[in-house]
């Protein structure tokens, strides 16, 4: 309203008072040729008046466009502006080079669930992510994995990535789940207990997610994720957010296609496998901690942690399956993905997840014992203290 108001002024003075000076001037000198000098002010007035208005629209529209976020789009199975990465990373970078840094911590716990959780992760890439995606994933959280797997419609044997000989396109993305998801059954079923999907731009905390698995048994079909609740009654897991199926539930999804029981019509890859969970007999289960926050997360940390980040008219507030939060409570402590990750934020993820220590803290949060945190806590000090008395004692 106001920019108006300026254009209005502007070309009113320009138009008004040019004229009427030129006039009384040429009246005194050449009244012959009032009109035509007339026509000519009023001419270059307005010409000036358009131009001044062009400008402060352009600056205006330059600098909303320069503070503008990440657009997405309310539609959870279209594409979002994220998936465009305009931060692409030169190059790969090897945090974990130096181990010596982490040399006194005790890691027991996690290195015992790598050997009982096993996690054959596959990731779902293309020849147009390998450098500016998927090579990132590489060098980060997929060292975590049992055994890792790139799941591309080629084959490169450099990389390398398992071709599934399929087109790209979002359009084929279940159809590339359905072969991705043969290949491992067939080829390496008995080397993995769990069997874990992610895109190329997500992050994956593998640690956090063993210790949730530890809680139930391969046999059982099961699987897990974000879980969404509309067209499916008992809900489906967001694809971006990454899911992980037990063995048996491996086996009952790739033995429903042999049987027809379920179809590879559909193009919307988390929904329709969903639905064909459903018919086989595969419970959807409760990915939440055990204070009842989601652990896994279908945006990147900011979306979630930011009050007001996501408008309430968009569509991840009718989807998810429990009441979502913003906020901090938002996430578990033990969270295990983060989706739309790009190249940057992916080794941001990896150092304050691995790497950033606070000094002079000894206590880690166990979430088994988060029902009584007042003794946790009382038992864990007097481990603490006794620990760093011996290590004072030691030098």
């Amino acid at each position: 309203m106001v920019l108006a108001l300026i254009c209005v002024l502007s070309s009113f003075k320009l138009n008004v008072f040019f004229p009427l000076f030129s006039t009384v001037y040429y009246l005194q000198e050449m009244a012959s040729s009032k009109s035509l000098m007339n026509l000519l002010t009023f001419t270059f007035g307005s010409a000036i008046g358009f131009f001044v208005c062009y400008l402060l629209f352009s600056i205006i529209l330059e600098e909303q466009v320069k503070i503008q976020p990440h657009i997405l789009h309310n539609d959870p199975h279209g594409q979002h502006s994220a998936d465009i990465d305009n931060n692409q990373l030169q190059g790969q970078m090897n945090f974990n080079a130096d181990s010596g840094q982490h040399k006194d911590e005790n890691k027991n716990i996690a290195e015992g669930l790598y050997q009982k959780v096993r996690i054959l992760c596959w990731v779902m890439t293309g020849p147009q992510n390998l450098e500016k995606k998927a090579k990132h994933v590489k060098a980060t959280w997929a060292q975590r994995c049992n055994k890792i797997l790139f799941m591309s419609s080629e084959e490169n044997k450099d990389f390398p990535t398992v071709g599934l000989e399929t087109k790209e396109g979002r359009d084929q993305l279940y159809w590339k789940t359905i072969k991705a998801f043969q290949y491992v059954y067939d080829n390496y079923f008995d080397d993995a207990d769990w069997f874990m999907k992610a895109d190329d731009d997500t992050y994956v905390v593998l640690d956090n997610l063993r210790w949730l698995l530890s809680k139930y048994s391969p046999e059982q079909p099961i699987y897990f994720g974000r879980r969404f609740k509309p067209y499916v009654k008992q809900g489906y897991m967001s694809g971006g957010a990454g899911y992980v199926l037990s063995k048996e539930a491996l086996k009952r999804f790739v033995t429903a296609f042999k049987t027809n029981k379920c179809s590879h019509s559909s193009s919307i890859e988390d929904l329709a496998l969903g639905k064909c969970m459903e018919i086989v007999n595969v419970e959807a289960g409760d990915s939440r901690d055990t204070n009842g926050r989601e652990t896994f997360h279908p945006f990147v940390p900011e979306h979630h942690l930011v009050r007001g980040y996501l408008p309430k008219t968009f569509w991840y507030w009718n989807y998810n399956y429990y009441p979502a939060v913003e906020g901090p409570g938002c996430c578990s402590d033990l969270a295990v993905s983060f989706h739309y990750v790009d190249s940057i934020t992916m080794y941001h993820l990896e150092y304050l997840i691995y790497h950033l220590r606070p000094y002079g803290y000894l206590y880690r949060y166990n979430p088994d014992l988060a029902k009584n945190p007042e003794e946790q806590s009382k038992n864990e000090a007097l481990e603490d203290n006794q620990k760093l008395e011996q290590k004072i004692s030691e030098n």
